[in-house]
């Protein structure tokens, strides 16, 4: 697996047309998350302009990457994360979406590309990271908890106000 950051458009740009309808696929893939999330209207109709506006979305904020795993010749993940959460009492860097195609879930992609996101805030020192699960999705849990991320706190999320739990993983050990 191979992690490109993927940078925003230039202004007046827009996300290349084929690499749109791959993100498109990947979301749409995850039907499942998407039906807990809410992130879509319709989460059994997610449309490439859709997409298109959540990347803008996540890319209006400051230490935003967006960064998608290629494996088998084709698209089989994406990862967003933020260098630096909002909120100055909070030091760690942040996992805001790790998300791998829905055919290819349960084979080992997902651990491996939260490893090499894992890896990447190693690389410039942070010593931990954090990411928010819905609460009402219980594999996420069982899935991070699993990688060795603790929860820590549990409340709303900042965007959309649902109740999640909040974990973190020590990066300073193995």
């Amino acid at each position: 697996m191979i992690l490109e950051p993927l940078l925003p458009p230039s202004p007046g740009e827009s996300v290349p047309a084929p690499l749109l309808t791959e993100l498109t696929a990947l979301y749409a893939a995850n039907h499942e998350f998407h039906t807990l999330s809410g992130d879509f209207p319709d989460p059994d109709d997610i449309r490439p302009e859709q997409v298109a506006a959540a990347l803008a979305e996540e890319w209006a904020h400051p230490d935003v990457d967006v960064l998608l795993a290629r494996g088998f010749g084709r698209l089989i993940g994406i990862a967003i994360t933020l260098a630096h959460h909002p909120d100055p009492a909070d030091p760690d860097p942040w996992i805001g979406l790790l998300m791998v195609d829905a055919p290819l879930h349960g084979q080992g992609h997902g651990r491996r590309l939260a490893s090499l996101v894992e890896d990447r805030f190693r690389a410039t020192d942070r010593t931990a990271v954090r990411l928010a699960v819905l609460a009402n999705n219980p594999k996420a849990l069982a899935f991070w908890t699993a990688l060795g991320y603790e929860v820590i706190d549990h409340r709303e999320d900042v965007q959309l106000k649902r109740p999640c739990a909040v974990l973190r993983k020590d990066l300073t050990t193995p």
